[in-house]
C-alpha cells in the first residue's frame, strides 16, 4: 500500500486528513476545547480496527455464500486506568441463525487476524522529516 495523506488545519481544534479524493474531518470533544463536530483522530484509529474486522467477516461470508442477515460485529474498547490507554479490545460477533457450526472457528480466526490489526504486531518504521515553507 502506498498512501499519501495531506493534513489540513481547519481552525480551532479541527484537523483534517485529505487523501484519494476523501476528507476525513476530525475535532476534539468540547471538554478538550474543541467543538465536538467530528470524531477525534484516535477514535478513527479504533474505528478503523472495527471496520477492517467487519470487512473480513463480510468477505468470509460472501466467499462461502453464507447468509449475512442477522450478522453483526461490535467492538468495545476498555481503558487501562493506570496508563489511560486502551488496555483491552473485545470483538462481539453475532452470527446469523443457521450459521454452519463448522465455520464458527474459521470466522473467529478471521476476526482475530485482519490487516489493520497485523500492523499493531509488526509496526511500521516512523520517520519525521522537517523542512521550511517557501
Amino acid at each position: 500500500m502506498n498512501l499519501e495523506v495531506d493534513v489540513v488545519f481547519s481552525g480551532g481544534k479541527k484537523v483534517d486528513a485529505v487523501f484519494d479524493g476523501f476528507t476525513v474531518r476530525t475535532d476534539q470533544p468540547e471538554k478538550y476545547g474543541g467543538e465536538g463536530s467530528a470524531p477525534a483522530p484516535s477514535e478513527y484509529f479504533f474505528a478503523s480496527l472495527a471496520a477492517c474486522a467487519g470487512y473480513y467477516v463480510q468477505a468470509f461470508c460472501r466467499f462461502r455464500k453464507l447468509d449475512t442477515d442477522g450478522l453483526a460485529l461490535k467492538m468495545t474498547c476498555a481503558s487501562d486506568p493506570k496508563t489511560k490507554l486502551v488496555g483491552k479490545i473485545t470483538f462481539e460477533l453475532t452470527l446469523p441463525k443457521g450459521f454452519p457450526e463448522k465455520d464458527v472457528e474459521k470466522i473467529r480466526r478471521n476476526v482475530d487476524d485482519f490487516y489493520v490489526k497485523k500492523h499493531l504486531f509488526q509496526p511500521p518504521e516512523f520517520e519525521v522529516v522537517t523542512k521550511r515553507s517557501e
